[in-house]
């Protein structure tokens, strides 16, 4: 089977670690479920969340092309819908700006400069 990065597979949980999780997937691959992906929020005990011989259903976030090593995620398969029902209108009343957005200098102080980067540009190459 080709694995493509999306993708949902079956595997069987081979190995667990303070890092992560080993996951066969069958035909001599293996992938692994870094800490980070095995839920949202702060894990405090990966050896709880799994055990060696657990199906697990992941989803592949990655594959080095180089080493053949292939990323897996459980979280990400969390998906909380009640997100996406909340009114994008939600802005704060005031916005900071961090510049001040009432001059309007533009890019005149770099037109200003650009002269004397040309020349110095054409100095050195």
């Amino acid at each position: 089977m080709r694995l493509k990065i999306g993708m949902r597979v079956k595997g069987k949980v081979t190995g667990v670690q303070p890092y992560g999780v080993f996951v066969d997937l069958g035909d001599h691959q293996q992938g692994l479920i870094h800490i980070s992906e095995c839920q949202a929020g702060y894990v405090s005990d990966i050896y709880e969340l799994f055990k060696i011989g657990d199906a697990v259903e992941p989803l592949i976030i990655d594959i080095d092309q180089f080493s053949g090593k292939i990323s897996l995620s459980v979280r990400s398969l969390i998906v909380n819908f009640d997100v996406f029902q909340q009114s994008k209108y939600n802005r704060p009343q005031r916005i900071h700006y961090w510049t001040n957005y009432r001059q309007s200098i533009g890019f005149s102080t770099i037109s200003r400069a650009r002269n004397k980067w040309l020349i110095e540009a054409k100095k050195l190459f």
